[in-house]
């Protein structure tokens, strides 16, 4: 056994969406540098230009834009990938946003565009590129990774409505998922992503230090952590694992007594 190869992506081809930036960046990095040909795929072009230019310098990484809020926009990206690749070995669904407002005030834009890209695109992108994933799992399996969030396992002290359900609703749609495609040989597992530096979650990156204080490993999540999270489930490494979702969090979900929301 080489264990080194298990964790090899050498001649695997990933798409990662929302991935210009933040965990999806993270998520790329890793990938380009254990050896797979990389699709950076996010609304803002020149963002996706970007970092597919500075990713670049580790491997094989690419540029290719599009907008996965609506069911046209997954339709889209999907054809486009068609036109340039004949199959998909990973897929990471990673575009998200969340919103956040009082009980009494929180608006149905809030509600809809969360839902939308968090849980709605996920499944329709996958539904679109079933076909390539097919493709990819002929000679080996092939990985779609959601990612989730510790806010669809447990409670953080915001009001944060649609982005609990979208997450939560990830996670047990992964698994129904999984249950469907496996039978292709696509295996679809989720992360949940504790306290990480992004654009999205401020707090841990403007105020690390004290967002670390309420986590059990006293610190925040570092692009590492991420990266090896997300090569593990696309590696040969986690071909035993079907539905999961790993929680990358430092032990918040599982491993925290009380005290206050790190994320």
């Amino acid at each position: 056994m080489n264990i080194q190869n298990l964790f090899s992506l050498e001649g695997r081809v990933a798409l990662v969406t929302g991935g210009s930036r933040g965990i999806g960046r993270m998520i790329a990095e890793g990938f380009v540098k254990s050896g797979a040909k990389v699709y950076v795929s996010s609304r803002k072009a020149a963002a996706c230009d970007e970092t597919a230019a500075e990713l670049s310098a580790y491997g094989q990484c690419l540029s290719l834009p599009q907008d996965v809020s609506t069911v046209a926009g997954c339709d889209e990206l999907a054809a486009k990938f068609a036109r340039l690749e004949p199959k998909l070995d990973i897929l990471v669904n990673n575009a998200g946003a969340a919103w956040s407002a009082p009980f009494d005030e929180f608006p149905e834009s809030g509600w809809d565009k969360v839902m939308d890209l968090n849980l709605k695109s996920p499944f329709f992108l996958t539904k679109a590129l079933h076909g390539a994933l097919k493709a990819g799992a002929k000679d080996r399996h092939a990985k779609v990774i959601n990612i989730a969030s510790i806010d669809g396992i447990r409670l953080n002290p915001w009001e944060t409505y649609s982005y609990h359900a979208s997450k939560s609703g990830l996670i047990y749609l992964t698994r129904r998922i999984a249950a469907t495609l496996v039978e292709d040989g696509i295996l679809v597992n989720a992360i949940a992503p504790g306290a990480f530096a992004s654009e999205m979650n401020r707090t841990a990156r403007d105020h690390g230090e004290a967002v670390a204080k309420a986590i059990p490993t006293r610190r925040i999540g570092a692009p590492e952590d991420m990266a090896a999270a997300a090569i593990y489930l696309a590696s040969r490494a986690g071909d035993y694992v079907v539905g999961e979702t790993i929680a990358v969090d430092g032990g918040v979900a599982f491993a925290s007594i009380g005290g206050p929301s790190p994320s």
